[in-house]
């Protein structure tokens, strides 16, 4: 089982409107706990819905403890959150979570923005991520803008993106990567264990939806769930993603083609491999 605390959508794809349907393809149950119910992501001309309350998120994973989910639960994922208060609840939840299931892998997705966004969360929402999620995350998966500001500087080398992946105590995988040798036209995913790193190179593709991390993170969390290895997980991850991005371009659509690319979540079209990366490859 695996516990998945983010943002619902009713039109679109992204947070557990994301993530949920993966995992469940790849046959793991899923407790789905909404931080927002919104009616569709803002980059559209109106919104609507809300982020939802603390006490009500505080609540809804007060069940989840009262029905014996974080015992049987096998990895816990966090990603959107909507406000700091939020925060704070989902925080105290994954403190409590870990003391009851020493064994329980928690996946962090630390939502905070991207390059050409910028910050797009609430304020006080990444110094939380950085001082109360990321601390006790075993997996992290930040874009690379993401994980420059919780390092406190651009990480824009693969060396540099080891060094500050070896200030955490968990595993990392970082996507949509731009480095000093990516080939032209490709984008990277660059996994890393300790000391040793891999990297994952597709194409890039022309189409840019929302919630492509969440999908990501959730095609990694059930990889993770079902044993694979991290790097070889990571890779699955990105090459499923790649495939629904194929399709969603093909299809000329605005949002994410989950539905018409659901065999491919677990079984993509090509295999992307992991190739292991040497510390000293790139300069910082």
């Amino acid at each position: 089982m695996i516990i998945s605390i983010q943002s619902q959508v009713v039109h679109g794809h992204v947070g557990n409107s994301a993530a949920l349907l993966p995992m469940q393809a790849h046959g793991i149950a899923v407790a789905a706990v909404p931080t927002t119910l919104l009616s569709n992501h803002p980059h559209y001309p109106t919104m609507r819905g809300r982020v939802l309350e603390a006490e009500l998120v505080a609540d809804l994973l007060r069940g989840v403890e009262e029905r014996g989910l974080v015992e049987s639960a096998r990895v816990l994922v966090t990603g959107y959150l909507g406000s700091v208060e939020n925060g704070e609840a989902v925080a105290d939840f994954v403190v409590r979570a870990k003391a009851r299931n020493p064994g329980l892998t928690y996946v962090c997705d630390p939502v905070i923005g991207d390059e050409d966004l910028g910050i797009f969360v609430a304020e006080g929402l990444p110094q939380l991520i950085r001082d109360r999620l990321v601390p006790h995350a075993d997996v992290l998966t930040p874009n690379q803008f993401e994980f420059g500001l919780l390092a406190g500087q651009p990480l824009r080398s693969s060396q540099a993106l080891m060094q500050a992946a070896a200030r955490s105590r968990g595993r990392t995988a970082v996507t949509g990567c731009m480095l000093p040798d990516t080939p032209p036209d490709h984008v990277e995913t660059v996994a890393i264990d300790g000391a040793a790193a891999w990297r994952v190179t597709t194409p890039r593709l022309p189409v840019r939806p929302a919630g492509t991390g969440d999908l990501f993170t959730g095609l990694l969390a059930a990889g993770l769930d079902k044993g694979t290895a991290f790097p070889d997980a990571v890779a699955a991850a990105v090459s499923s993603t790649y495939d629904v991005l194929d399709i969603t371009a093909r299809a000329g659509s605005r949002e994410m083609c989950l539905v018409e690319a659901l065999a491919k979540l677990t079984h993509p079209t090509r295999l992307f491999p992991p190739v292991a990366l040497a510390s000293g490859t790139a300069e910082a």
